[in-house]
């Protein structure tokens, strides 16, 4: 199955559809069960086919031997259903971690698309400050934004971290990163029309980077 937002360190990820799923193999490790017992599981569920055809797609992985095997990608109803038969303190020590990530994940997520439904929205305010924009009018506005989140721009994150090229680096941020990317992008489709001076823009942008950083270290402390 195809991710939007790679597998963490449970099998939890996003699918190109936002949808936050799990990997079944993941579960099975986590929960100290063998795969193949997983499976069966999920066939032998008492579920109707709708709720099994919604809430768990197959899919597949290959092994140590390079052998392509089967695995499910579950949502969190799927996840939910399956495990809420396994017993003992400590699958229930899991269950609260998969619930509490899944709830991390989905905020990601509307994030995300927050993040995604705006961008639009800083290409046409960029069109209207340059009466003839060329392409490097969107690429230093993106950057400016970039190299505030993470230090670098989209094409060196790229290159630090693997990224095909033109791949968008927004899923490989971590919460807080794109928390201010969101933050910040909607910050600079406003000053796009009051200040159209880019190294203004930055002072400004900086700024509001630092205030927002204290501001929410106050709150966590």
């Amino acid at each position: 199955m195809k991710e939007l937002i790679p597998k963490d360190n449970y099998g939890i990820f996003a699918d190109i559809h936002d949808t936050v799923r799990v990997d079944s193999l993941y579960v099975a490790q986590m929960f100290n069960k063998r795969h193949d017992d997983v499976l069966k599981s999920i066939r032998n569920l008492d579920c109707s086919e709708e709720f099994r055809l919604r809430n768990f797609a197959e899919s597949s992985y290959l092994n140590q031997q390079g052998k392509k095997q089967p695995c499910y990608a579950m949502t969190r109803d799927g996840f939910t259903f399956l495990v809420m038969g396994y017993r003992g303190k400590k699958a229930a020590r899991f269950k609260e971690a998969y619930i509490r990530r899944f709830n991390q994940m989905e905020t990601f997520i509307r994030t995300l698309v927050a993040t995604r439904k705006d961008y639009p929205l800083l290409t046409e305010n960029i069109k209207l400050l340059h009466e003839n924009p060329k392409p490097h009018h969107f690429s230093n506005e993106c950057d400016l934004i970039n190299r505030l989140v993470t230090g670098m721009t989209a094409k060196e994150f790229r290159k630090a971290r693997g990224v095909k090229p033109g791949a968008s680096i927004r899923p490989y941020l971590d919460e807080e990163q794109i928390w201010l990317m969101n933050t910040l992008q909607k910050a600079d489709i406003g000053l796009l029309i009051s200040e159209p001076n880019y190294e203004a823009r930055k002072r400004h942008l900086e700024w509001y980077k630092t205030k927002l950083l204290a501001q929410k270290a106050g709150r966590a402390s």
